[in-house]
């Protein structure tokens, strides 16, 4: 039996199914990944992403935080690809329990799916530090340069900067879902990124899939391994 047709056995098997993703899920919307950092950052921008995208850089130096996060992390007309259908059409059947993601598009509501635990935020949510007023991603895009409420205050995206904890919640009840469910899908993440990388340690079964264009420091452990793009899998999927 080949790797798909192991799949969706176990697809059609199960009814716990967590799926656990990264930014290969959202990179086949058209949204890029900024790790493979490319040469318009190094001609644009003074820093690599990783420092425009930290906390201490969003307090002194907003206004360049601010331009390259509109630039590069806004795809507000980014569409759901066939992952997300999906997984919003195996959660609709009673498959999917929940969906853990590294990315903080909303592309996963988008395409329907209800249980999605957002480990680093979302675009969508914006907050005013001083008065808490939240604004959208539109709203914020639409403004110039820095941000301001209303009030005066500079809105902060409800997005996880580097130096930012984890919110605990979201990551309790990932480790719940993750360390109750009978098949894990991780798809699209190279699971460098820690302390999400290290939630697969809470599974406990032994129906790991993990699918990923590249190689990965955990493929040894999974169960099956697909290397292929995560929409070409699911969409062969049935729920």
């Amino acid at each position: 039996m080949n790797a798909i047709e192991q799949l969706k056995q176990w697809v059609k098997e199960s009814d716990n199914i967590v799926f656990f993703g990264g930014a290969g899920v959202s990179t086949e919307s058209g949204i890029p990944d900024f790790r493979s950092v490319d040469g318009l950052y190094s001609q644009k921008y003074d820093y690599p992403p990783e420092t425009i995208l930290s906390h201490t850089f969003y307090m002194e130096h907003p206004e360049e935080f601010f331009r390259f996060y509109r630039d590069k992390m806004l795809a507000l007309d980014a569409k759901p690809n066939a992952a997300h259908l999906k997984l919003a059409e195996l959660e609709a059947a009673g498959k999917v329990k929940a969906v853990v993601t590294q990315n903080i598009d909303g592309l996963h509501q988008a395409a329907g799916s209800k249980k999605v635990l957002e480990l680093h935020g979302s675009v969508h949510r914006n907050y005013c530090r001083k008065c808490g007023k939240l604004y959208d991603a539109r709203q914020v895009l639409e403004m110039e340069g820095v941000p301001r409420c209303t009030c005066g205050g500079q809105i902060k995206p409800d997005v996880v900067l580097y130096e930012e904890g984890l919110d605990s919640a979201t990551i309790q009840e990932s480790i719940r879902v993750i360390s109750e469910a009978d098949v894990l899908i991780v798809g699209g993440t190279s699971l460098v990124v820690y302390p999400a990388a290290g939630l697969i340690d809470y599974y406990r079964k032994d129906k790991l899939v993990l699918i990923n264009k590249s190689a990965t420091p955990v493929d040894r452990r999974a169960n099956l391994l697909i290397q292929d793009s995560i929409g070409q899998v699911f969409s062969q999927l049935e729920a």
